[in-house]
Parts: C-alpha cells; structure tokens; sequence
C-alpha cells in the first residue's frame, strides 16, 4: 500500500487498537493525524509514529464534544488539504443489566460510540469523498451479537454497523470504500479493566493482540481498488 501522499486520521489513537494501527501506519509513511483524549500518551504515540518515518500530528480532543469535533476536522483541512483514510477506533464500554444500569451509561455510550463517529464521518466526508478514500469503523463482536450485561453497550455497537452499512451504500458510487472490523476480545487496557469487573482472570497473552486487528485493518485498506472488503470478523484464536 503506497502511503508516501496519503493522509490518514486515527482516532481512539492513545491506546489499544487504535494505537496500534497508528504505529502500523507509520511505518508505511505518509502523515498520520492522531486523535485522542490523553495528551500524554498521544504524544507518545506521535514520537513513535515519527521515528517509523511518517510524518505525525496530535489533536487532543473528545469527540464526545461537537465543537472538538469541528477542530479536529478543521484542523486536518488547513494543516493537510485533504485526508484520504478515516479510521475511527474511539470508544468505550458500560457493563450493565438491562434491569439496574443508570440510564446516563445508554446516553454516554451513545454519545462516543454512535453519535461521535457519526459526525466526525459526516464532516469530513468531504474531504475523503474528493479523493475517493476509505473509512474503518472498529466495531466490536458484541456489534453482532449481544449477551447479558452489555446491552446497552451492545445496542450502541448495533446501531455502529447499522451507521457503516448505510454510508457504504450511500458513498458506494463516488468510489469511498466502507470497512467495518468487529474484534473479539482483544489484549487493551480496556479488556483488562472488563475483566476485572467480570472477575475474571486477565491473561493477555490468550486474547487477539492489537497488532492483529491492525494487520487486518492495513490489510484491507491494501485491497486493489477492483475489491471492496465490507466486513471483518476476528476473534482469539483461543476460546474461554
């Protein structure tokens, strides 16, 4: 996959998997704008990217807020003219029963895994649609199926897919690809603190690793533009 003019966004970019495709990125070259909450560890992120030979930006942000959103979009747009991969990897995660779940986790789920990517697709559709680019939503494998305790969490990972179905019909025909990856567990500061609140036993080394997502993820975006890849389901190859 030739990078060296491509500009690709990254959000969700300070951990987990949406730091490690950042990092897989980097070393493709091309300029990577990296978002993210945690200033820190997104400055790191950013050292890192750039030591692989990319060049990197970082815009602290939460998406969760209309008015960041409309920086980082604005920001991309002055600083690099156009953007040509949009990868969307913020998230995060409520456990719950349906019976005694405070409604405000629906609401902030809500908020930052449906309504954020949302919007953040929608202005910079633009950008990517001029230069017929490609958007990754990172779902979940609770986007295709629920179970107890993370209904709520599930629901906003339902409607992820339903948002990602419906924009690759809609962009189709002006030549933007639309992927959506849904993860199993997967070795994240995330996944530790779920299982944590299951209590379970955390062993990192029996659960997908960041690094396979992103190979994945990299993998599509590959793709000769005769082939659209719209789906990808990836799970440990060891079971509970």
């Amino acid at each position: 996959m030739s990078t060296d003019h491509q500009v690709s966004i990254v959000t969700g970019a300070s951990s987990g998997i949406g730091r490690a495709i950042a990092l897989a990125l980097g070393t493709l070259g091309g300029t990577i704008a990296l978002v993210g909450r945690d200033a820190r560890r997104l400055k790191e992120v950013t050292e890192l990217v750039r030591i692989r030979g990319a060049r990197a930006e970082a815009y602290e942000a939460d998406l969760g807020i209309d008015a960041d959103i409309l920086r980082v979009a604005n920001a991309v747009r002055n600083d690099f003219g156009g953007a040509d991969v949009l990868i969307h990897s913020a998230g995060i995660f409520r456990m719950g029963s349906i019976a005694d779940a405070p409604l405000a986790d629906i609401d902030l789920l809500y908020r930052t895994n449906v309504r954020a990517p949302y919007a953040l697709t929608q202005v910079l559709l633009p950008l990517i649609a001029k230069r017929q680019g490609q958007i990754v939503f990172i779902n979940s494998s609770a986007g295709l199926s629920s179970r107890a305790s993370v209904g709520a969490y599930a629901a906003s990972k339902h409607a992820l897919k339903a948002i990602a179905d419906a924009l690759r019909a809609e962009v189709n025909a002006a030549g933007v690809r639309v992927i959506t990856v849904y993860p199993g567990r997967t070795a994240t500061p995330q996944q530790q603190s779920i299982h944590e609140q299951e209590g379970k036993r955390y062993q990192s080394d029996r659960l997908l690793q960041p690094e396979d997502v992103a190979s994945a993820v990299l993998s599509a975006l590959a793709m000769p533009r005769t082939a659209e890849v719209t789906d990808i389901s990836i799970r440990p190859m060891q079971k509970a």
